[in-house]
């Protein structure tokens, strides 16, 4: 995404900058310094464009490309990096997910999968409720049979400050419908 995608709202971002600039004066900081004098507005679109997804309804997202399709057991799109922002400290995570459904006569364009996910991840978040909203997504608005989402993640809260560990990953899983079997689930895990 780029500034030429999103439209910032120039109420909206000066009032955001003046609280970066009142943050960087409570650190001590001279926002009126030479590498400082732009960071506010900066750190408001950077912030603006990494929650964008708050306007955003995954939902119609996915209902807009449903196609009639009679064939097909599993459909799995993996790798789906993503970015988002933890919530408890708002700091970066980024990962990637993979989804998987079973069709039932209907499938979705491919890409509104990857849209769905930028969709949640692009809002405040905890990796959990982000994998969960994608099943949740998918299951109530396509003709399917199950949906399974594994998301992998590094999280820079848990890198950066804390207990920081560098080398920790976290993983997520949620499913729905014939994915609730553990060999189906098997059979997921396997194709991945």
């Amino acid at each position: 995404m780029t500034d030429a995608k999103i439209h910032f709202d120039p109420e909206l971002v000066n009032r955001l900058a003046e609280h970066y600039r009142a943050i960087l004066e409570i650190l001590g900081e001279d926002p009126n310094r030479e590498g400082l004098i732009k960071t506010p507005v900066r750190a408001a679109k950077a912030m603006l464009e990494n929650t964008c997804g708050y306007s955003q309804d995954a939902a119609a997202i996915v209902r807009s490309a449903i196609f009639e399709h009679p064939g097909s057991d599993i459909v799995i799109v993996k790798n789906i990096e993503f970015y988002s922002q933890c919530e408890h400290h708002i700091l970066p995570f980024f990962g990637k997910m993979s989804v998987g459904y079973i069709p039932d006569g209907k499938i979705v364009g491919l890409s509104k999968l990857a849209r769905a996910v930028n969709t949640f991840a692009r809002r405040l978040q905890v990796q959990e409720r982000l994998t969960q909203q994608v099943c949740d997504v998918l299951t109530e608005n396509l003709s399917e049979k199950g949906v399974i989402v594994r998301c992998e993640a590094q999280h820079l809260c848990m890198k950066m400050r804390g207990v920081e560990n560098p080398s920790a990953v976290t993983v997520t899983m949620a499913y729905s419908g014939e994915f609730a079997d553990a060999a189906r689930r098997a059979e997921f895990l396997s194709l991945l």
